[in-house]
Protein backbone atom coordinates (compact mmCIF):
# COMPACT_ATOMS: atom_id res chain seq x y z
CA UNK A 1 0.00 0.00 0.00
CA UNK A 2 1.14 3.53 -1.24
CA UNK A 3 0.30 6.88 0.31
CA UNK A 4 0.84 9.80 -1.28
CA UNK A 5 0.95 13.58 -0.02
CA UNK A 6 0.66 16.55 -3.13
CA UNK A 7 1.47 19.47 -1.38
CA UNK A 8 -0.63 21.26 -4.11
CA UNK A 9 -1.06 25.38 -4.53
CA UNK A 10 -4.84 25.53 -2.96
CA UNK A 11 -5.15 22.08 -1.67
CA UNK A 12 -3.33 19.27 0.15
CA UNK A 13 -4.29 16.06 -0.78
CA UNK A 14 -3.65 12.25 0.93
CA UNK A 15 -4.14 9.33 -1.41
CA UNK A 16 -4.21 5.73 -0.93
CA UNK A 17 -3.27 3.31 -3.64
CA UNK A 18 -2.71 -0.44 -3.76
CA UNK A 19 -1.89 -2.48 -7.33
CA UNK A 20 -5.87 -2.09 -8.12
CA UNK A 21 -5.88 1.42 -8.06
CA UNK A 22 -6.96 4.36 -5.78
CA UNK A 23 -8.35 3.10 -2.59
CA UNK A 24 -8.73 6.58 -0.40
CA UNK A 25 -8.11 10.25 -0.93
CA UNK A 26 -8.81 13.19 1.13
CA UNK A 27 -7.76 16.78 0.75
CA UNK A 28 -7.39 20.24 3.10
CA UNK A 29 -7.54 23.62 2.01
CA UNK A 30 -4.46 26.07 1.99
CA UNK A 31 -5.62 29.92 1.99
CA UNK A 32 -3.79 31.91 -0.10
CA UNK A 33 -3.62 35.95 0.90
CA UNK A 34 -2.39 38.35 -1.42
CA UNK A 35 -1.14 41.44 0.74
CA UNK A 36 -0.35 43.96 -1.86
CA UNK A 37 -0.49 44.03 -5.67
CA UNK A 38 1.47 41.15 -7.26
CA UNK A 39 2.30 39.36 -4.04
CA UNK A 40 1.02 35.66 -3.08
CA UNK A 41 1.47 33.96 -0.17
CA UNK A 42 0.83 31.32 2.29
CA UNK A 43 1.19 30.30 5.93
CA UNK A 44 3.88 27.38 5.88
CA UNK A 45 2.71 26.15 9.13
CA UNK A 46 -0.34 25.08 6.86
CA UNK A 47 1.89 22.87 4.63
CA UNK A 48 2.46 21.17 7.27
CA UNK A 49 -1.27 20.81 9.11
CA UNK A 50 -3.00 20.33 6.22
CA UNK A 51 -1.02 17.02 5.75
CA UNK A 52 -1.98 16.22 8.96
CA UNK A 53 -5.48 16.53 8.41
CA UNK A 54 -5.86 15.49 4.52
CA UNK A 55 -4.05 12.14 6.58
CA UNK A 56 -6.82 12.33 9.61
CA UNK A 57 -9.59 12.44 6.95
CA UNK A 58 -8.10 10.04 4.91
CA UNK A 59 -7.71 7.24 8.14
CA UNK A 60 -11.27 8.10 8.94
CA UNK A 61 -12.39 6.51 5.95
CA UNK A 62 -10.37 3.69 5.24
CA UNK A 63 -10.89 0.15 7.40
CA UNK A 64 -7.83 -0.25 9.61
CA UNK A 65 -6.63 3.11 9.44
CA UNK A 66 -3.15 4.15 7.53
CA UNK A 67 -0.96 1.09 9.62
CA UNK A 68 -0.61 -1.00 6.26
CA UNK A 69 0.81 1.55 4.11
CA UNK A 70 3.95 0.49 2.94
CA UNK A 71 6.06 3.55 1.97
CA UNK A 72 5.14 7.59 1.30
CA UNK A 73 5.75 9.21 -1.69
CA UNK A 74 5.81 12.77 -2.12
CA UNK A 75 4.78 15.79 -4.67
CA UNK A 76 4.00 18.88 -4.94
CA UNK A 77 3.92 22.86 -6.58
CA UNK A 78 7.30 24.05 -7.93
CA UNK A 79 8.28 27.82 -7.61
CA UNK A 80 6.73 28.53 -4.25
CA UNK A 81 8.70 28.28 -1.63
CA UNK A 82 9.50 29.51 2.26
CA UNK A 83 12.54 30.34 4.19
CA UNK A 84 12.73 28.08 7.48
CA UNK A 85 15.23 28.41 10.16
CA UNK A 86 17.12 24.90 11.79
CA UNK A 87 14.28 23.75 13.36
CA UNK A 88 11.91 24.19 10.60
CA UNK A 89 9.89 27.30 11.72
CA UNK A 90 8.83 29.96 8.98
CA UNK A 91 10.75 33.21 8.80
CA UNK A 92 7.94 34.66 7.30
CA UNK A 93 5.24 33.62 4.54
CA UNK A 94 6.01 31.41 2.11
CA UNK A 95 5.90 33.06 -1.12
CA UNK A 96 4.13 30.75 -4.22
CA UNK A 97 4.98 30.41 -7.89
CA UNK A 98 2.38 33.55 -8.91
CA UNK A 99 4.04 36.33 -6.69
CA UNK A 100 5.60 38.87 -8.92
CA UNK A 101 7.15 41.21 -6.56
CA UNK A 102 9.99 40.96 -8.39
CA UNK A 103 10.31 43.68 -11.02
CA UNK A 104 12.94 44.22 -13.69
CA UNK A 105 14.14 47.19 -11.37
CA UNK A 106 15.25 44.23 -8.88
CA UNK A 107 17.81 43.50 -11.63
CA UNK A 108 16.93 39.69 -11.58
CA UNK A 109 19.24 37.35 -12.84
CA UNK A 110 18.94 36.69 -16.32
CA UNK A 111 19.08 32.82 -17.56
CA UNK A 112 20.02 31.42 -20.54
CA UNK A 113 16.90 30.58 -22.33
CA UNK A 114 17.94 26.93 -23.35
CA UNK A 115 20.12 24.23 -22.90
CA UNK A 116 23.45 24.66 -24.53
CA UNK A 117 22.54 28.16 -25.43
CA UNK A 118 24.63 29.74 -22.79
CA UNK A 119 27.83 29.36 -20.48
CA UNK A 120 28.10 25.57 -19.30
CA UNK A 121 28.11 26.73 -15.62
CA UNK A 122 24.35 28.41 -15.63
CA UNK A 123 20.70 26.93 -15.16
CA UNK A 124 19.90 26.81 -19.21
CA UNK A 125 15.98 28.08 -18.05
CA UNK A 126 14.54 30.92 -18.41
CA UNK A 127 14.53 32.68 -14.96
CA UNK A 128 11.00 35.01 -15.27
CA UNK A 129 10.25 37.58 -12.77
CA UNK A 130 8.29 34.73 -10.87
CA UNK A 131 11.12 32.85 -10.97
CA UNK A 132 12.45 31.50 -7.23
CA UNK A 133 15.80 33.19 -8.58
CA UNK A 134 14.34 36.27 -8.86
CA UNK A 135 12.18 36.53 -5.56
CA UNK A 136 15.26 35.42 -3.88
CA UNK A 137 17.13 38.62 -5.00
CA UNK A 138 14.29 40.44 -4.18
CA UNK A 139 14.22 39.59 -0.84
CA UNK A 140 18.05 39.38 -0.54
CA UNK A 141 17.70 43.51 -1.74
CA UNK A 142 14.69 44.30 0.76
CA UNK A 143 14.74 41.28 3.53
CA UNK A 144 18.04 40.53 3.87
CA UNK A 145 17.65 40.16 8.00
CA UNK A 146 15.36 37.59 6.78
CA UNK A 147 17.67 35.64 4.45
CA UNK A 148 20.71 35.94 6.38
CA UNK A 149 18.71 34.39 9.69
CA UNK A 150 17.89 31.11 7.91
CA UNK A 151 18.97 27.95 7.24
CA UNK A 152 16.98 26.51 4.26
CA UNK A 153 14.84 27.15 1.56
CA UNK A 154 12.66 25.17 0.71
CA UNK A 155 9.13 24.46 -1.19
CA UNK A 156 6.63 22.82 0.44
CA UNK A 157 6.84 19.32 -0.67
CA UNK A 158 10.62 19.66 0.49
CA UNK A 159 9.70 21.17 4.16
CA UNK A 160 7.39 18.30 4.49
CA UNK A 161 9.47 15.82 3.68
CA UNK A 162 11.64 17.17 5.90
CA UNK A 163 9.23 16.64 8.77
CA UNK A 164 8.47 13.39 7.84
CA UNK A 165 12.11 12.14 8.03
CA UNK A 166 14.28 14.21 9.65
CA UNK A 167 16.46 14.96 6.26
CA UNK A 168 16.67 17.77 3.74
CA UNK A 169 17.00 17.36 0.45
CA UNK A 170 15.01 18.38 -2.37
CA UNK A 171 14.46 16.49 -6.24
CA UNK A 172 16.11 17.05 -9.61
CA UNK A 173 12.77 18.30 -10.88
CA UNK A 174 12.05 21.04 -8.71
CA UNK A 175 15.49 22.16 -8.27
CA UNK A 176 14.98 22.42 -12.27
CA UNK A 177 12.72 25.17 -12.27
CA UNK A 178 13.91 27.76 -9.76
CA UNK A 179 16.77 29.05 -12.05
CA UNK A 180 19.46 28.58 -9.34
CA UNK A 181 20.94 24.37 -10.64
CA UNK A 182 22.11 23.71 -14.04
CA UNK A 183 20.18 20.87 -15.64
CA UNK A 184 22.45 18.10 -13.89
CA UNK A 185 21.34 19.14 -10.41
CA UNK A 186 24.60 21.01 -9.30
CA UNK A 187 23.90 24.69 -7.92
CA UNK A 188 24.97 27.59 -10.36
CA UNK A 189 27.50 29.39 -8.17
CA UNK A 190 27.23 32.53 -9.92
CA UNK A 191 23.36 32.95 -9.53
CA UNK A 192 22.92 31.61 -5.64
CA UNK A 193 25.09 33.16 -4.49
CA UNK A 194 24.40 34.62 -0.95
CA UNK A 195 21.69 32.05 -1.06
CA UNK A 196 24.19 29.13 -1.74
CA UNK A 197 24.56 27.47 1.72
CA UNK A 198 20.89 27.52 2.11
CA UNK A 199 19.65 25.31 -1.11
CA UNK A 200 18.98 21.91 -0.23
CA UNK A 201 21.10 18.90 -1.58
CA UNK A 202 19.63 17.49 -5.05
CA UNK A 203 18.66 13.85 -5.62
CA UNK A 204 16.75 11.78 -7.83
CA UNK A 205 13.27 11.76 -7.94
CA UNK A 206 12.71 8.20 -6.98
CA UNK A 207 15.14 8.19 -3.84
CA UNK A 208 14.41 7.09 -0.30
CA UNK A 209 15.45 10.41 1.12
CA UNK A 210 14.56 8.95 5.00
CA UNK A 211 12.40 6.72 7.15
CA UNK A 212 9.00 8.33 9.12
CA UNK A 213 10.03 9.40 11.75
CA UNK A 214 7.60 9.18 15.16
CA UNK A 215 6.81 12.25 16.05
CA UNK A 216 5.83 11.96 12.33
CA UNK A 217 4.33 8.82 12.84
CA UNK A 218 2.02 9.68 15.35
CA UNK A 219 0.69 12.53 13.67
CA UNK A 220 -0.59 11.04 10.83
CA UNK A 221 -1.26 7.39 12.09
CA UNK A 222 1.31 5.79 10.14
CA UNK A 223 4.06 3.63 11.39
CA UNK A 224 7.54 4.59 12.40
CA UNK A 225 10.25 3.37 10.00
CA UNK A 226 8.10 3.78 6.63
CA UNK A 227 10.33 4.49 4.20
CA UNK A 228 10.15 7.87 2.68
CA UNK A 229 10.41 8.93 -1.47
CA UNK A 230 10.89 12.47 -2.06
CA UNK A 231 8.97 12.12 -5.56
CA UNK A 232 8.99 14.76 -8.71
CA UNK A 233 6.95 18.75 -8.73
CA UNK A 234 3.56 18.09 -9.24
CA UNK A 235 3.54 18.69 -13.19
CA UNK A 236 6.31 15.92 -13.90
CA UNK A 237 4.50 13.42 -11.89
CA UNK A 238 1.15 14.53 -13.76
CA UNK A 239 3.33 13.52 -16.80
CA UNK A 240 3.79 9.99 -15.42
CA UNK A 241 0.27 9.51 -13.92
CA UNK A 242 -0.90 10.23 -17.36
CA UNK A 243 0.81 8.53 -19.51
CA UNK A 244 1.70 11.54 -21.86
CA UNK A 245 4.46 11.15 -24.43
CA UNK A 246 6.23 13.26 -27.40
CA UNK A 247 2.68 12.67 -29.36
CA UNK A 248 0.40 13.04 -26.60
CA UNK A 249 1.45 15.91 -24.59
CA UNK A 250 0.27 16.45 -20.80
CA UNK A 251 -2.42 19.41 -20.26
CA UNK A 252 -3.58 20.18 -16.52
CA UNK A 253 -6.24 21.82 -15.34
CA UNK A 254 -5.82 22.92 -11.88
CA UNK A 255 -5.49 26.01 -10.13
CA UNK A 256 -3.55 27.31 -13.19
CA UNK A 257 -3.06 25.30 -16.54
CA UNK A 258 -0.18 23.51 -17.77
CA UNK A 259 1.06 21.96 -20.90
CA UNK A 260 3.91 19.25 -20.90
CA UNK A 261 5.35 17.66 -23.70
CA UNK A 262 8.13 14.83 -22.51
CA UNK A 263 11.49 15.20 -24.98
CA UNK A 264 14.24 12.44 -25.15
CA UNK A 265 16.39 15.33 -25.88
CA UNK A 266 15.85 19.58 -25.68
CA UNK A 267 15.89 21.14 -28.77
CA UNK A 268 19.09 23.24 -29.82
CA UNK A 269 16.77 26.21 -29.88
CA UNK A 270 13.81 26.02 -27.45
CA UNK A 271 10.36 26.94 -28.73
CA UNK A 272 9.69 30.52 -28.09
CA UNK A 273 8.12 31.03 -24.27
CA UNK A 274 8.59 27.58 -23.76
CA UNK A 275 10.70 26.70 -20.56
CA UNK A 276 12.74 23.64 -20.49
CA UNK A 277 12.83 20.95 -17.22
CA UNK A 278 14.10 17.95 -15.82
CA UNK A 279 11.38 14.96 -16.28
CA UNK A 280 11.42 12.57 -13.22
CA UNK A 281 13.72 9.92 -14.57
CA UNK A 282 15.53 10.34 -17.61
CA UNK A 283 14.08 12.97 -20.10
CA UNK A 284 13.22 16.47 -20.49
CA UNK A 285 9.97 18.39 -20.36
CA UNK A 286 9.13 21.17 -22.58
CA UNK A 287 6.17 23.03 -20.66
CA UNK A 288 4.01 25.95 -20.93
CA UNK A 289 2.95 27.06 -17.23
CA UNK A 290 0.06 29.42 -17.76
CA UNK A 291 -1.54 32.22 -15.30
CA UNK A 292 -4.68 31.35 -14.21
CA UNK A 293 -7.31 28.53 -14.48
CA UNK A 294 -9.13 27.19 -11.88
CA UNK A 295 -8.29 30.17 -9.94
CA UNK A 296 -9.96 32.04 -12.50
CA UNK A 297 -13.26 30.06 -12.05
CA UNK A 298 -13.04 31.04 -8.84
CA UNK A 299 -12.44 34.34 -9.48
CA UNK A 300 -15.41 34.72 -11.52
CA UNK A 301 -17.49 32.70 -8.83
CA UNK A 302 -16.91 35.67 -6.04
CA UNK A 303 -18.26 38.02 -8.38
CA UNK A 304 -20.81 36.09 -9.81
CA UNK A 305 -22.03 34.95 -6.19
CA UNK A 306 -22.05 31.40 -7.91
CA UNK A 307 -19.52 28.57 -7.08
CA UNK A 308 -17.39 26.95 -9.71
CA UNK A 309 -18.97 23.80 -10.03
CA UNK A 310 -22.50 25.57 -11.18
CA UNK A 311 -20.37 28.14 -13.37
CA UNK A 312 -19.15 25.30 -15.56
CA UNK A 313 -22.67 23.98 -16.15
CA UNK A 314 -23.84 27.03 -17.14
CA UNK A 315 -21.07 27.67 -19.31
CA UNK A 316 -21.87 24.42 -21.02
CA UNK A 317 -24.95 26.47 -21.48
CA UNK A 318 -23.66 29.02 -23.70
CA UNK A 319 -22.53 28.47 -26.90
CA UNK A 320 -18.69 28.27 -28.44
CA UNK A 321 -17.65 31.45 -28.86
CA UNK A 322 -19.86 32.52 -25.69
CA UNK A 323 -22.11 34.71 -28.07
CA UNK A 324 -19.17 36.94 -28.56
CA UNK A 325 -17.70 37.17 -25.19
CA UNK A 326 -13.89 37.28 -25.18
CA UNK A 327 -11.35 36.88 -22.10
CA UNK A 328 -7.25 36.97 -21.60
CA UNK A 329 -6.80 34.53 -18.24
CA UNK A 330 -4.10 36.52 -16.84
CA UNK A 331 -4.99 37.75 -12.99
CA UNK A 332 -1.57 37.40 -12.04
CA UNK A 333 0.16 38.29 -15.55
CA UNK A 334 0.44 36.42 -18.20
CA UNK A 335 3.16 33.58 -18.58
CA UNK A 336 3.64 31.13 -21.36
CA UNK A 337 3.81 31.62 -23.78
CA UNK A 338 3.93 35.51 -23.49
CA UNK A 339 5.94 36.50 -20.33
CA UNK A 340 4.46 39.54 -20.11
CA UNK A 341 3.91 40.39 -16.04
CA UNK A 342 1.59 43.42 -16.24
CA UNK A 343 -0.76 41.67 -18.98
CA UNK A 344 -4.03 42.04 -17.36
CA UNK A 345 -7.10 39.36 -16.72
CA UNK A 346 -10.31 41.27 -19.29
CA UNK A 347 -13.53 40.15 -20.65
CA UNK A 348 -14.23 42.08 -24.37
CA UNK A 349 -17.62 42.55 -26.13
CA UNK A 350 -19.93 42.08 -23.09
CA UNK A 351 -23.40 43.33 -23.58
CA UNK A 352 -26.75 43.28 -21.55
CA UNK A 353 -27.60 39.73 -23.00
CA UNK A 354 -24.85 38.24 -21.58
CA UNK A 355 -25.06 36.52 -18.43
CA UNK A 356 -22.65 34.03 -15.91
CA UNK A 357 -22.50 31.09 -18.32
CA UNK A 358 -21.34 32.99 -21.04
CA UNK A 359 -18.31 34.72 -18.84
CA UNK A 360 -17.39 31.30 -17.90
CA UNK A 361 -17.69 30.18 -20.96
CA UNK A 362 -15.31 32.83 -22.29
CA UNK A 363 -13.16 31.85 -19.18
CA UNK A 364 -12.77 28.21 -19.95
CA UNK A 365 -12.03 29.42 -24.08
CA UNK A 366 -9.41 32.13 -22.98
CA UNK A 367 -7.83 28.89 -20.96
CA UNK A 368 -7.83 26.90 -23.95
CA UNK A 369 -6.01 29.37 -26.72
CA UNK A 370 -3.64 29.78 -23.94
CA UNK A 371 -3.22 25.96 -24.51
CA UNK A 372 -3.03 26.30 -27.76
CA UNK A 373 -0.70 28.56 -28.79
CA UNK A 374 1.70 26.95 -26.36
CA UNK A 375 1.32 23.35 -28.23
CA UNK A 376 1.62 25.77 -31.79
CA UNK A 377 4.86 27.18 -29.90
CA UNK A 378 6.48 23.62 -28.81
CA UNK A 379 5.56 22.42 -32.47
CA UNK A 380 7.44 24.98 -34.09
CA UNK A 381 10.58 23.01 -32.92
CA UNK A 382 9.45 19.80 -33.58
CA UNK A 383 10.91 17.77 -36.20
CA UNK A 384 8.65 17.13 -39.21
CA UNK A 385 6.64 14.16 -39.58
CA UNK A 386 6.32 13.78 -35.35
CA UNK A 387 2.46 15.21 -35.38
CA UNK A 388 0.73 14.84 -32.19
CA UNK A 389 -2.20 12.68 -31.95
CA UNK A 390 -3.99 13.34 -28.58
CA UNK A 391 -3.95 15.08 -25.23
CA UNK A 392 -3.32 13.50 -21.92
CA UNK A 393 -5.92 15.04 -19.32
CA UNK A 394 -4.22 15.37 -16.11
CA UNK A 395 -6.06 17.78 -12.73
CA UNK A 396 -9.29 18.38 -11.96
CA UNK A 397 -10.63 19.68 -15.68
CA UNK A 398 -10.42 16.16 -16.48
CA UNK A 399 -13.95 15.67 -15.10
CA UNK A 400 -15.32 19.10 -16.41
CA UNK A 401 -17.41 18.26 -19.30
CA UNK A 402 -17.02 22.29 -20.76
CA UNK A 403 -13.22 22.26 -20.16
CA UNK A 404 -13.04 18.97 -22.62
CA UNK A 405 -15.56 20.30 -25.29
CA UNK A 406 -13.88 23.48 -25.45
CA UNK A 407 -10.58 22.44 -25.18
CA UNK A 408 -11.15 19.50 -28.09
CA UNK A 409 -13.00 22.26 -30.48
CA UNK A 410 -9.68 24.89 -30.23
CA UNK A 411 -7.13 22.46 -30.65
CA UNK A 412 -8.87 20.33 -32.91
CA UNK A 413 -7.12 16.99 -30.40
CA UNK A 414 -9.26 14.37 -28.98
CA UNK A 415 -8.48 14.07 -24.83
CA UNK A 416 -7.82 10.96 -22.79
CA UNK A 417 -8.11 10.85 -18.54
CA UNK A 418 -7.59 8.30 -16.31
CA UNK A 419 -10.40 6.68 -13.78
CA UNK A 420 -8.74 8.34 -10.62
CA UNK A 421 -8.29 12.16 -11.72
CA UNK A 422 -4.99 12.49 -9.77
CA UNK A 423 -2.44 12.51 -12.01
CA UNK A 424 -0.05 13.90 -9.58
CA UNK A 425 -0.60 11.22 -7.43
CA UNK A 426 -0.67 8.67 -9.48
CA UNK A 427 2.43 9.67 -10.95
CA UNK A 428 4.01 9.94 -7.16
CA UNK A 429 3.25 6.68 -6.42
CA UNK A 430 4.61 4.97 -9.51
CA UNK A 431 8.10 6.54 -8.15
CA UNK A 432 7.23 5.69 -4.67
CA UNK A 433 6.85 1.74 -5.87
CA UNK A 434 9.92 2.12 -8.00
CA UNK A 435 12.04 3.23 -5.14
CA UNK A 436 10.95 0.18 -2.93
CA UNK A 437 10.95 -1.97 -5.82
CA UNK A 438 7.17 -2.77 -5.46
CA UNK A 439 5.60 -3.73 -9.09
CA UNK A 440 2.94 -1.49 -9.71
CA UNK A 441 1.52 -0.44 -13.30
CA UNK A 442 -0.07 2.58 -14.55
CA UNK A 443 -2.44 1.25 -16.41
CA UNK A 444 -2.75 -0.90 -13.49
CA UNK A 445 -3.63 1.36 -10.54
CA UNK A 446 -4.83 4.12 -13.04
CA UNK A 447 -6.52 2.74 -16.52
CA UNK A 448 -7.87 5.45 -19.12
CA UNK A 449 -11.61 5.76 -18.63
CA UNK A 450 -12.39 8.89 -20.48
CA UNK A 451 -12.08 9.51 -23.80
CA UNK A 452 -13.60 12.55 -25.99
CA UNK A 453 -13.13 13.17 -29.46
CA UNK A 454 -13.67 16.97 -30.71
CA UNK A 455 -16.83 18.25 -31.95
CA UNK A 456 -15.97 19.48 -35.72
CA UNK A 457 -18.61 21.78 -35.95
CA UNK A 458 -16.89 22.83 -32.49
CA UNK A 459 -13.61 22.99 -34.16
CA UNK A 460 -15.21 24.60 -36.96
CA UNK A 461 -16.40 27.50 -35.30
CA UNK A 462 -13.61 28.04 -33.71
CA UNK A 463 -11.51 28.29 -36.28
CA UNK A 464 -13.65 31.33 -37.76
CA UNK A 465 -13.18 32.73 -34.18
CA UNK A 466 -9.24 32.34 -33.90
CA UNK A 467 -8.57 35.76 -35.60
CA UNK A 468 -10.72 37.70 -33.35
CA UNK A 469 -9.15 35.81 -30.06
CA UNK A 470 -5.61 36.37 -31.11
CA UNK A 471 -6.02 39.90 -31.60
CA UNK A 472 -8.09 40.80 -28.90
CA UNK A 473 -5.51 39.29 -26.69
CA UNK A 474 -2.33 40.71 -28.35
CA UNK A 475 -3.99 44.43 -28.02
CA UNK A 476 -4.44 43.74 -24.01
CA UNK A 477 -0.88 42.79 -24.22
CA UNK A 478 -0.32 45.71 -25.86
CA UNK A 479 -1.64 47.77 -22.77
CA UNK A 480 0.99 47.16 -20.62
CA UNK A 481 4.91 48.18 -20.86
CA UNK A 482 7.07 44.75 -20.62
CA UNK A 483 7.98 43.86 -17.21
CA UNK A 484 5.42 46.25 -15.57
CA UNK A 485 3.71 44.51 -12.62
CA UNK A 486 0.11 43.48 -12.79
CA UNK A 487 -2.03 45.84 -11.17
CA UNK A 488 -3.49 45.65 -7.73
Amino acid sequence: MILTVDAGTSVTKAALWDRDGLVGLAGTPVATRHPAAGRSEQHPAEWWSSVVDACAQLAGRTPGGLGSVDVVGCTGARQTFALVDANGEALGPGILWSDRRATPESEAPTVASGIGNGPPARSGILADLGSVAAKLEWLVAHEPGRVESSAWILAPRDLVAWRLTGTVATDVTMASRTGLYEPDGRVVEDLAAVVRSRLPAVVPSDRVTGRLESPAAAALGLTAGVPVVIGAGDRPCEVLGTGAAESVPMVSWGTTANVSVPVGTVPEAPPPGVVVSRAAGDGWLLEGGLSAAGSLLAWLGTLTGRPPPELATLARQSPPGARGVLATPWLEGARAPWWQPGAAAAFVGLAPAHGPGDLARAAFESVAWEVGRCLEAIASRRPEGAAVTGLALGGSGAAIPVWLDVLGGITGLGSRGRRSGQAASAGAALLAASAVGLEYDLDGIDPVAVRVEPDPAAVHGYAELRERAERVAATIVGLTRPGEPPCG
